[in-house]
């Protein structure tokens, strides 16, 4: 077999090997589809009867008022952990104290720490503070694991960011307010876009640390789901399940448009530069 051969055959068995392994990975998903519009009182597949009444179910308050809670506390997260992961980002791209090391490892840290471990110390500090089972502290708690998924996406796009904009904004009389609003933050808006979203995902996916802050009159949507699950058997929450995957899969799909947006304009940045 001559070496043009071998060249022309690796990527075949790459795409190959790829596409088994996406399957793999996605299949369990999709099962979940066909089960939410079975018509038995089981998650028996494939189903033997459909219909939609699993859908119409979610109109109980029980689930309704789980969903808005999640809906809520994750839009929350997002918009802080956009806030603050932006501060954040820029306080370690721009800043040449020693210390910035140290800062990334803090704001990476939630991420490496097991969240059962995580979980457990915010829910014995909340509990003294008296904000568990509450709106402010699943916001808090979320909002910490959140962060990183902003600091990162901002942090590259600053560090590929040409400041040389930025002082000619600043020679033309342009303050720093000005300046950041008419030119740095457009170009780092696709970035602080796809983090908020990615940071929105996590924190309506979140179950570790929900199981920790929940209380009998506020949870939210997994909490629910995982109680359903292990409390009885009930085919509705195949039907949560579905929703959950096409708002989930929808937001990183666009997450990462936004991010390979960021990545043309950094590119055309460098190159009008």
């Amino acid at each position: 077999m001559t070496e043009t051969n071998k060249t022309a055959r690796t990527p075949r068995l790459l795409i190959v090997a790829a596409t088994l392994i996406g399957v793999w990975l996605v299949l369990p998903l999709i099962v979940i589809v066909p089960i939410s519009f079975s018509g038995e009182d089981s998650f028996r597949f494939p189903p033997r009867t459909w219909t939609l009444d699993r859908y119409f179910s979610l109109a109980d308050p029980v689930w309704f008022n789980a969903f808005l809670n999640s809906c809520a506390i994750a839009f929350l997260v997002a918009l802080l952990s956009a806030l603050l992961g932006m501060f954040v980002a820029f306080g370690i791209t721009r800043s040449k104290s020693i210390i910035v090391s140290g800062l990334r490892v803090a704001i990476l840290a939630p991420q490496v720490v097991p969240v059962i471990v995580f979980g457990l110390g915010l829910y014995l500090v909340f509990l003294r503070w008296n904000i568990t089972g509450t709106m402010l502290g699943f916001v808090i708690a979320h909002t910490v694991l959140a962060i990183p998924f902003v600091v990162v996406p901002v942090t590259a796009a600053l560090e590929t960011f040409d400041r040389s904009l930025e002082r000619a904004s600043a020679s033309l009389g342009a303050g720093p307010v000005a300046t950041f609003v008419q030119i740095t933050f457009p170009l780092i808006r696709p970035a602080v876009l796809s983090g908020s979203f990615l940071a929105f995902l996590s924190s309506f996916d979140e179950l570790v640390l929900a199981l920790f802050m929940k209380s009998p009159s506020f949870y939210t949507l997994p909490v629910l789901l995982y109680r359903r699950m292990t409390d009885s058997i009930d085919p509705t929450v195949a039907a949560v399940a579905t929703i959950e995957l096409v708002i989930v899969a929808t937001g990183v799909v666009f997450a990462m448009f936004l991010q390979s947006r960021n990545q043309n304009l950094a590119k055309a940045s460098s190159g009008a530069a």
